[in-house]
Formats: structure tokens, C-alpha cells, sequence
């Protein structure tokens, strides 16, 4: 794998602001990682719902409007970064958005979370994590992680954090590999 970014980029004052596509090439593949675009949030959503508590949490296609909602509202909002992670097929290296053959094989939302404690430190706050099962089992999800990890660090995170269902033992499996520890207890109430 191997990640391009041009240099100088990263930091600009104001949470993800100056954030700019990236490439990852991996097992002979072309992915590029950028900020998603109002048009994908269909594709996006698809991806939410392509599992098992996805399906029951998520809606289908005729409810658009939450999530049109929801969309506009992190867009706006420069500590968030809602990343689409896009294959480019054809010419290796490209990473024209716009080329035909580009297909959404990912997402994930990073909040940049300021904190007084722990003396200040900005987190990184990873969440609704998904890779297509197109794009399983070829190292995409570490590679994503990785590049999550790098990306706060650009911006100025001194942690990453993250919450996961008590039923996605897979998934806290190869969060453990990544080197998170299960270190608090995450609790939700629903307000409506």
C-alpha cells in the first residue's frame, strides 16, 4: 500500500479545512479517499445498511430526506470529515473523482472532538466505519485505518477513539489487531 498526499497539506486552523483527496494503492487496486459529496450519500447509505444491524437501523431509498438532513448538517461542520473511499478502475494511479468507472467501496465519518481533559488533547473520533464486500478481504479496512490514524494526526488529534456494537465480535477483534483497547464503557440514550 501506499498512500499520496501533496506536501503542505493538513493544518489550515479550522478543523478539516484544507483536507484533499488521497490515493491508496493496494493489492494491485486504485482507491482514492475523499470528502464525500451530496450525491453519494444513496451509496453511503447502502453501505450503512449492508449488514446485519445496519438493516434494521437503517432505511431504505423512499426516506431520503434524514440523511439529505444529516448530510448537509456534517458538511457544514469543519471538526467532521464524511469520507467516501472510491475505486478507480482503469489507468492505475488516477484519481480523477469524476472518472466513469469509479465505483464507492467504503465510508467512514472522522469528528475532530475538542477536549479540556487529558490536558487538552483533540480526538479523533472514528464512526460508521464500512468497507463494500467488494473490497473485503484485500487489507482495505487496515489500510482505511491507517489512514484515518495519519489523517488526525495531520489535523492535530492526539487520540483516536472509537464505539462499536458489543455484537460486532469481528469487528472488535480487528480493532484489538489495530492496537484500540476496549478501555470505557459506552452508553447511549435515545432522545426521541
Amino acid at each position: 500500500m501506499t498512500t499520496e498526499a501533496a506536501p503542505g497539506e493538513g493544518r489550515t486552523g479550522r478543523g478539516f479545512d484544507g483536507f484533499a483527496p488521497e490515493t491508496l494503492h493496494l493489492a494491485g487496486r486504485t482507491f482514492v479517499i475523499r470528502r464525500a459529496a451530496e450525491a453519494d450519500v444513496p451509496a453511503l447509505v447502502a453501505l450503512l445498511r449492508d449488514d446485519v444491524l445496519g438493516a434494521a437501523r437503517e432505511s431504505g431509498s423512499e426516506e431520503a430526506a434524514p440523511y439529505t438532513r444529516a448530510f448537509a448538517l456534517i458538511d457544514a461542520d469543519p471538526n467532521q470529515l464524511l469520507a467516501a473511499v472510491i475505486e478507480i478502475a482503469g489507468e492505475p494511479g488516477s484519481s480523477d473523482q469524476s472518472h466513469d468507472d469509479s465505483t464507492i467501496v467504503g465510508t467512514l465519518q472522522l469528528s475532530l472532538l475538542p477536549s479540556l481533559s487529558r490536558r487538552g488533547t483533540l480526538r479523533l473520533q472514528i464512526e460508521a466505519v464500512r468497507i463494500g464486500a467488494s473490497a473485503q478481504g484485500i487489507g482495505l479496512g487496515t489500510a482505511v485505518f491507517e489512514w484515518a490514524h495519519e489523517c488526525g494526526r495531520r489535523f492535530g488529534a492526539g487520540l483516536a477513539q472509537l464505539t462499536t456494537d458489543k455484537s460486532r465480535t469481528g469487528a472488535q477483534r480487528f480493532y484489538d489487531r489495530l492496537g484500540y483497547v476496549a478501555s470505557h464503557e459506552g452508553m447511549k440514550l435515545p432522545l426521541d
